[in-house]
């Protein structure tokens, strides 16, 4: 295509700044590439995927707006030239290709995608070792609502999401915090909307070790220590089964011997009984036949109570054997996983340091203990009232809290055990006075870094997290993912992949510009905070003169434009300074 174009007014502005930045990083070439099942008639299937993408870099509520909105960017030629394409299709072609498109294409655009941001994370990844010593994870997980008369939405369920219960998807996320960028998305993935926190704990670790290509050292010995004590407890479960198995074979022998006796002794009554009144002997109170009805009651009785005591114990014994199968099924499947740490440590050649941060939605027993036996510096807290009201009842008019800040003020406890947790933890109690009202809650910690000796540090660091809140909070309201655009499971999957794409990206872009651009906005410059919604809710709708030129183009802002006397001169070109290969695992 020709660059001698004439000068070109667009109003969408940041679209065509996104477009040539596309082009440098070569994201409009590696989309235009995914093979596709579907036929070409008058735009191709992966012209049309590219325009979904331009619509979420846009916010668009809907998917209509592409056509339908005050200016369509399916007619804004600028945008069309800067992203490399001849012309749009309406929004209804969009649709229709989005739902057409399978499982296994949108996965392949996903990882075509996760390709592009490669180079990029890798950057990230080497500038926070060198910088704080390790990787700081967030993960969350946060509600798709839909409409909840619909029937149309594929694999929904009922779940909580917001204020209360609403039909829907869970949208499982995890971000790194970046150098750079403040944020930056390392994956998502959806499910039904009655997912609970608390079963995406280990997927999300996953996820992060994948994406980034680095993992701690797995903490084997604490792994293996807890194994053997198990197996110890293991040993205490099987007496408990063999003893109630024995007295209940005591009880059965017991109570059969009683049934035959009880079977004699009625036959003794009835030729007692027959006797007596064979000879019409009246029955005195210390006759035989009193005696033996006597002899009977007690024998009924005594089978009364070996049936009730035999009831009891083949209840008591089958608690017993699933407690025990139970136990002997942990104790398998922590010796799978101590096997496979040890295969993970094996081929692990530069284990790092790195710290994961998860709300108490995910902050199950089991959940903690397996962030600590993956090797993560542990910042959570507890799910439900596992360890809260132990710590109340541990605190007094005379115990001493430390105010951190507000109205809130923490006492901690270093290296705590509990009877219910295989490891010691720092614990802290936290107490929040609003009002007349006194709420409390509870911080987990595990790892090397001193946090009972600076409770402001460690209240500071865990809600740290709320960096992921907020770029779900973007999602939603600047990404419009509030809004699925899509009723398909395959398109679904792909408009939360773009999502998260785009918030990385206008991050990416901003940088890009700072580079090259002196007079961008002021608020613009700082990559970690660069007014995304700002850039995406305004500058992508704002007017501007384009003028197109052989390696980029330079931007002008009309005058009835908020950036007005503005301009932007860009190039399509961008160099990422790639790690070295010393520093990466294996399997990156």
């Amino acid at each position: 295509m020709s660059e001698n174009y004439p000068e070109t007014l667009t109003h969408h502005a940041m679209l065509v700044v996104w477009g040539q930045f596309a082009q440098s990083i070569g994201l409009i070439d590696k989309l235009q590439s995914v093979a596709l099942h579907q036929k070409t008639v008058e735009h191709s299937p992966q012209r049309k995927i590219l325009e979904f993408l331009v619509a979420i870099l846009a916010g668009l509520e809907h998917l209509q707006d592409i056509s339908r909105a005050a200016h369509p960017i399916d007619q804004d030629q600028a945008v069309t030239k800067a992203w490399r394409q001849t012309s749009w299709a309406d929004y209804s072609g969009v649709s229709r290709t989005l739902v057409g498109l399978t499982l296994a294409e949108v996965e392949q655009i996903a990882a075509d995608l996760e390709q592009i941001a490669r180079p990029i994370l890798a950057e990230e990844v080497m500038l926070a070792l060198r910088s704080a010593g390790r990787l700081t994870y967030d993960g969350d997980l946060t509600g798709r609502p839909v409409s909840n008369t619909s029937t149309t939405y594929p694999g929904v369920a009922y779940g909580h999401m917001g204020d209360g219960l609403q039909l829907g998807y869970q949208a499982a996320m995890v971000s790194l915090h970046s150098p750079t960028y403040g944020r930056f998305w390392l994956s998502v993935a959806s499910h039904p909307g009655d997912t609970i926190s608390c079963t995406q704990a280990e997927a999300m670790l996953r996820a992060a070790e994948a994406r980034t290509g680095m993992r701690p050292w797995r903490r084997t010995e604490l792994l293996g220590e807890r194994i053997v004590t198990l197996e110890g407890e293991g040993l205490k479960y099987q007496a408990k089964v063999q003893a109630t198995q024995a007295a209940l074979e005591s009880a059965q022998t017991r109570l059969t011997k009683t049934r035959q006796q009880l079977a004699e002794q009625r036959g003794v009554v009835v030729e007692l009984t027959a006797y007596y009144q064979e000879r019409q002997r009246p029955e005195r109170p210390y006759s035989n036949l009193v005696k033996a009805r006597q002899r009977l009651g007690v024998l009924e009785r005594r089978q009364g109570r070996l049936e009730k005591q035999l009831l009891k114990l083949e209840n008591q014994l089958r608690h017993r054997e699933h407690r025990w199968g139970l136990h002997q099924t942990t104790v398998h499947q922590l010796s799978e996983r101590l096997e496979y740490f040890e295969q993970e440590n094996r081929t692990n050649l530069c284990p790092i340091q790195a710290d994961f941060r998860l709300d108490a939605g995910f902050g199950t027993r089991e959940n903690v203990a397996l962030t600590i036996e993956m090797g993560y510096e542990v910042y959570t807290k507890p799910y439900s009232d596992w360890l809260t009201p132990r710590l109340k009842r541990r605190v007094n008019e005379s115990t001493q809290c430390i105010w951190i800040g507000g109205n809130a003020e923490m006492v901690a406890w270093k290296s705590e055990r509990f009877p219910d947790f295989p490891y010691p933890i720092d614990v802290a109690l936290e107490r929040f006075q609003t009002g007349q009202t006194q709420r409390h809650s509870t911080l987990i910690h595990f790892g090397s870094d001193p946090v009972t000796s600076d409770l402001s540090g460690w209240f500071h660091r865990y809600n740290a997290r709320q960096s992921i809140e907020a770029g779900i909070k973007e999602g939603k309201n600047v990404f419009a993912m509030h809004h699925l655009k899509v009723r398909s499971a395959p398109a679904i999957f792909l408009q939360e992949q773009f999502a998260v794409f785009a918030a990385n990206f206008v991050r990416w872009a901003a940088r890009w510009l700072t580079e090259q651009c002196p007079q961008i906005p002021s608020g613009w410059r700082n990559t970690v905070q660069p007014k995304v919604k700002e850039q995406v809710k305004v500058a992508a709708h704002t007017s501007a003169w384009v003028d197109w030129q052989a390696h980029g183009c330079f931007l002008t802002f009309t005058d009835h434009s908020l950036f007005a006397g503005m301009s932007l001169s860009v190039k399509k070109q961008w160099v990422v300074q790639l790690p070295l290969p010393f520093s990466k695992s294996e399997f990156f």
